[in-house]
């Protein structure tokens, strides 16, 4: 049978749908996190059962996205996709916000029960339930009091919930007749009324507050503050990337060692040949150039998960809407682009919860410019390449600030953006913003590592097979190439003095350059090269470029690789082989110049097919992702020539 979980936002409904399902699902307390119904299954006394994780609203009336979904699950759907049996999830110390809600419910003649969650902020408050009182009000559902986040009240509720579907009956409450029609306006707001005095009444005599007085908590004065909030969030965002280099180093150190000691254990047991040099010039380099960077994105993912589960998060999303209202957008805005910080994918598709057309347009043409999970390997390679390991004033980490000033600037070129759009788009409709802010929470550690732990999962497997396979296609575009071109290379190579006077490891090493340049992937390189050689990139960059459109963190596998195909020496470590290039006139590959065009290139470049696949099926149309694609590329070129030639 099919059973739905309802409820307001913030209600812990989501929790509770990981706590009956074992499914790891996504969860926060601010509005937007449930955008679609999601489901898994729940086992009763060996049967399963399909759990629906329905959208958190505040009413059945269809006036956003997330009600959409709500309406046209218990009213406008064949009956056979209706839920047998619902559960309410509602909030204990805002009970009356609720009830409105299971009225209508109840008035549907859906099976319900009702589960009170976050009974301890309740008690807290000194607000006391009579729970006889309450289920004679509202047609003898089944009550069920939870505190979800640590599990309590999990056995009661599947006792609940066997004896509704045993049962599966209910009456409605004396109210109104039926849920008025759609277009009946002025019928819903008389509706609203009489339901609203009806749980108002009953409210009197079931709900008491024992205590005289409640201390106001007055933390929220400074952190939603014109002024103080701002600077407050900023600060955290400082912090967190302090954070990000500052301890992310000796791990870091421990899995490239590691990586390294299995390179060469390879080569002590396997003997030189192709699959010795696939292993270790091929495959080993690529993954290990990424998945070295773990515990930088481990870092960051720990402190936003720690600010979610302790409730700042939604505080931060009220305070970004005063901010981004004058470009165009509004705070419903603010959750996909924060949610692109991780990935712009789940951010872009996150704006179905915006009504306003112009909005969520504008959203999800600016989302990508919020620097993403994939953008961190590259910035953490670059950063260490040509950002000296300093501290500012003897505290601030020189290269945690670079980073946080790279997110910055793609969060202001993405204000900018919207700013343009919001100018050029003609819309007279404006919307509006409503949300609740929620109780603060004592963060759960179980529930943060295990954010942390999905989100390292999805990072490793999602790019593990990218990397794994574009890994190998180089590796054999390096290794092997026209054979006459290469012969007559290594031919005019052995001819120069400058060979001849070198020592017998520098020949090899020079052989393996030009091997290197006249494979495949060299040729390929070379063809490029005339294009990125005013913003100071050499072939390799370019063929790094190239393959990170599948994928960004793929640049750094592709450096690693095509490096480890061209050099002779036993050199593992990335940093120090990148660092040690230099191009035929001497100079670094790597310099400052070069290293800050980079950056500044991937703040702004759209190299990620995903997100343009999602945007068109989002917009319907390849005009905006191929907009997309133009206008950042050129933006991410011009930024990049500045770079290159200012520094």
């Amino acid at each position: 049978m099919k059973i739905a979980l309802f409820g307001n936002p913030n209600t812990g409904k989501s929790t509770i749908f990981n706590l009956l399902t074992g499914l790891r699902q996504k969860i926060g307390n601010f509005p937007g996190v449930t955008v679609d119904k999601k489901s898994g299954v729940l086992q009763l006394d060996g049967a399963e059962h399909e759990l629906i994780d329905v959208p958190g609203v505040y009413s059945i009336y269809p006036s956003n996205k997330e009600e959409k979904v709500v309406y046209k699950l218990l009213v406008s759907s064949p009956p056979q996709q209706r839920p047998d049996l619902g559960i309410m999830v509602a909030d204990a110390s805002n009970l009356a916000r609720s009830l409105f809600f299971f009225s209508q419910l109840i008035d549907c003649g859906l099976p319900l029960v009702l589960v009170i969650n976050m009974n301890d902020i309740a008690e807290k408050k000194g607000i006391r339930i009579d729970t006889k009182a309450l289920q004679q009000a509202f047609s003898n559902t089944p009550i069920v009091f939870m505190n979800a986040r640590v599990g309590l009240g999990k056995d009661r509720l599947l006792a609940a919930i066997k004896r509704q579907i045993a049962e599966g009956k209910h009456e409605q409450i004396k109210v109104s007749n039926s849920l008025k029609n759609l277009d009946d306006l002025l019928g819903q707001e008389e509706e609203a009324t009489q339901r609203q005095a009806y749980i108002g009444k009953t409210l009197q005599h079931t709900v008491s507050v024992t205590k005289t007085s409640v201390r106001k908590n007055n933390l929220d004065r400074w952190l939603t503050h014109p002024i103080s909030g701002y600077l407050i969030f900023s600060a955290i965002l400082f912090i967190i990337f302090q954070f990000v280099f500052s301890f992310a180093a000796y791990p870091m150190d421990a899995i490239e060692s590691g990586f390294g000691w299995l390179t060469q254990w390879i080569k002590s047991v396997l003997a030189d040949g192709p699959l010795s040099a696939l292993l270790c010039d091929g495959i080993i380099p690529g993954i290990s150039g990424v998945l070295v960077f773990i515990p930088q994105i481990g870092i960051l993912f720990f402190f936003i998960a720690l600010l979610e589960d302790s409730g700042y998060l939604a505080r931060a999303v009220f305070l970004m809407d005063r901010l981004v209202r004058p470009f165009g957008l509004n705070g419903r805005s603010v959750v996909p682009l924060l949610s692109s910080m991780a990935c712009a994918i789940p951010g872009v598709m996150a704006t179905r919860g915006i009504p306003n057309y112009k909005e969520r347009l504008i959203t999800i043409f600016v989302a990508p410019l919020m620097s993403c999970s994939a953008r961190i390997p590259v910035f953490t390679l670059l950063i260490g390449l040509v950002i000296p390991k300093m501290k500012l004033f003897g505290i601030i980490h020189l290269q945690g600030l670079v980073l946080f000033g790279l997110y910055v600037l793609g969060i202001v070129s993405a204000l900018f953006i919207a700013w343009i759009m919001h100018l050029l788009l003609k819309q007279e409709k404006r919307s509006y913003y409503l949300m609740e802010i929620p109780e603060f929470k004592r963060p759960l550690w179980r529930n943060i590592f295990l954010t942390v732990f999905e989100k390292i999962k999805v990072f490793t497997t999602e790019a593990g097979g990218i990397i794994l396979a574009i890994s190998i296609v180089l590796w054999a575009l390096a290794s092997y190439g026209p054979s006459e071109q290469r012969n007559a290379a290594i031919k005019s190579l052995k001819e120069t003095s400058a060979y001849k006077s070198k020592t017998l490891a520098e020949k090899e090493g020079l052989k393996n350059a030009v091997l290197l340049e006249n494979s495949y992937i060299g040729i390929v390189g070379k063809g490029i090269e005339p294009l990125i050689k005013p913003i100071g990139y050499d072939w390799k960059i370019g063929i790094a470029l190239i393959t990170s459109f599948a994928a960004r963190e793929v640049f750094v596998g592709s450096l690693s690789t095509i490096y480890a195909s061209g050099d002779n020496d036993n050199e593992f470590n990335l940093h120090n082989k990148l660092k040690n290039q230099k191009n035929p006139d001497g100079s670094f590959v790597f310099s400052l110049r070069t290293g800050i065009s980079l950056m500044v290139f991937y703040v702004y470049a759209m190299q990620c097919l995903s997100t343009l696949a999602v945007v068109k099926r989002e917009t319907k149309s390849w005009k905006w992702p191929m907009l997309q694609l133009v206008a950042f590329g050129a933006m991410a070129y011009l930024g990049g020539w500045i770079c290159y030639h200012v520094f």
